[in-house]
């Protein structure tokens, strides 16, 4: 697989029936490597390693009804009050992130309400704060980090 624009991990690989199989720590089972799921395992493990999130309040591929169709988001990351703290939409490397990109994890964000997103192809990385009052978002160098309030 293409190396990415993000540190190195171990990942866990397994080969059956002439495909290659990536294991992901939230899911906990193999899926087949694709280039997409290649990138989605390394965000994966850039929030764990390198931001420190928790990893039961990260949640992968889960269906979300949008204008009355029914999508599938990449990756949230939830707050412990149960709102959304971020939502990622991961796509393969040779994909170009477009305009189409933004206005895609913005239709799910309607509905979703995350405070920050992410749009990543695993070599460009963009970062983002929504501004809902103003209707729009602010483009950022990092994502914050996540922090637990006291109770």
């Amino acid at each position: 697989m293409q190396k990415l624009n993000f540190p190195t991990y171990s990942f866990r690989f397994k080969n059956s029936e002439n495909k290659t199989y990536i294991f992901d720590i939230i899911r906990k089972k193999f899926l087949v490597l694709t280039p997409e799921e290649w990138v989605r395992q390394h965000v994966l493990q850039f929030f764990i390693n390198h931001h420190k999130y928790p990893v039961s309040f990260i949640n992968v591929e889960k269906l979300v009804k949008v204008n009355g169709t029914t999508k599938r988001y990449d990756i949230v990351v939830y707050r412990n009050d149960g709102s959304i703290f971020l939502l990622v939409e991961c796509k393969a490397p040779e994909i170009g992130i477009t305009q189409q990109t933004f206005d895609q994890i913005a239709r799910y964000n309607l509905v979703l309400n995350a405070s920050y997103l992410m749009v990543t192809n695993g070599i460009n990385h963009y970062f983002c704060q929504m501004d809902f009052q103003n209707e729009k978002y602010l483009f950022l160098t990092d994502l914050p980090k996540f922090e637990i309030p006291n109770p």
